[in-house]
Order: C-alpha cells, then structure tokens, then sequence
C-alpha cells in the first residue's frame, strides 16, 4: 500500500503545485501573515473532499467496468500528458509567479470568500479531483483506493501548508524563474511517468 500512496501523493502534489490564481493567492496572504491557518484549511480541505468524492464514486464506477477503466486509463494517460506538455512548455518559458505584497489587512470575510472562489469556481479542481484521482483511483481495490486517496490528500495539506507559512522564505527564490523552471520540469516528469503507468497494462 505504501506504494500506491506514494503515488497518489506523487500525481496529487504534480497536480497541485501549479502555477495559478489559488497559489498566488495563498503565497500572497502567506507573505502578509494574514489568516494562513484559515487559508490552508479552506483550501486543504476542499481537496480533500473533493477527492474523496472521486475516489469513494468515479474510483467505484470505473472500477466496476472493464471498458470505463481502459477508457479512463487512456484519457487519463491523455490528460496527464497534456498537463505534462504545459509544465514543460511553462519550464521553457520561465513563467513564475508574481507577488504583490502592497495594501492593508483584508477582512476575515472577504479573505474566506476569495479563497472559496479560487477553489470552487476553477474548472480544472474538479477534472483534477473529481474525475483524474477517481478514475486512476478506480484501478485498485478498496484498500488501494483509500491509500492512492490518503497520499492525494496528503499532498494537499503538505503543499498549502507549506506554501503559506514557507511564503516568507520561498517567495525570494520563486521570484527567479530558474526556480519555476525546476519545479515545473520536475511536475512535468511526475506527469509523463504517471501517463505511462497507466498505459503499461494495456500493451
């Protein structure tokens, strides 16, 4: 089992730590030292139940077909290959963040609000979540499923959390795109091993 959670918390983490607006977001609060517990509950926990939706649902339904799980297996496989193309094509590039660490103290509320928006009003969340981590998560069995779930979610709580209170000590080195470009290389690896790992059973 602890290879199936090394793996859900390998393809969680890549598909995770992205450039985007709900990664801007929690770096910027983190770098302004304002509600980072919230923040990286909020976000950690959407994860986590979206991902348990799909593994405990899609993972199910997959699982049950033959035809659904190779169908699954090659559009994951699909997927993840184009999700590798962009990391590699952003790590050729040098896309990096940047931070505006300007302006006062926001409200509680309108800092809940705005890191509710970034992650349920985001499309990729729930192709992410939902339907990729469910459906890989439809090839084991139960017990498979719980621990591909546990290193996804894992991920999660790992990255925001060290997002938001790293902010401080990574914003000066993720400001360099060579920093990007690593991250973004190494994700895109993760992604293409993991495309083939689904592909492997069906040749």
């Amino acid at each position: 089992m602890s290879s199936v959670f090394l793996q859900g918390f390998a393809l969680g983490g890549g598909l995770i730590v992205a450039i985007g607006s709900q990664n801007a977001y929690v770096l910027k609060q983190g770098l302004k030292r304002e509600y980072v517990l919230i923040i990286c509950l909020l976000c950690a926990l959407s994860d986590a139940l979206l991902i348990t939706l799909g593994v405990s649902g899609t993972g199910t339904l997959v699982a049950d077909s033959e035809v659904l799980l190779t169908l699954v297996r090659m559009g994951g496989a699909l997927f993840l290959v184009g999700y590798g193309i962009r990391a590699a094509k952003a790590a050729f590039k040098g896309e990096y963040l940047e931070v505006d660490q300007s302006g006062g103290a926001s409200a509680l509320k309108s800092v809940v609000l705005t890191t509710l928006a970034f992650t349920y009003l985001n499309p990729h969340v729930y192709l992410d979540t939902v339907v990729l981590l469910g459906s890989i998560a439809g090839q084991f069995d139960l017990a498979g499923r719980v621990a591909f779930g546990s290193g996804a979610v894992s991920a999660s709580f790992v990255w925001f959390f060290a997002l938001g209170y790293g902010a401080r000590w990574l914003a000066p080195l993720f400001r360099r795109k060579a920093a990007w470009q690593v991250l973004d290389g190494f994700i895109a690896l993760i992604m293409f091993s993991l495309a083939l790992s689904l592909l492997t059973p069906l040749l």
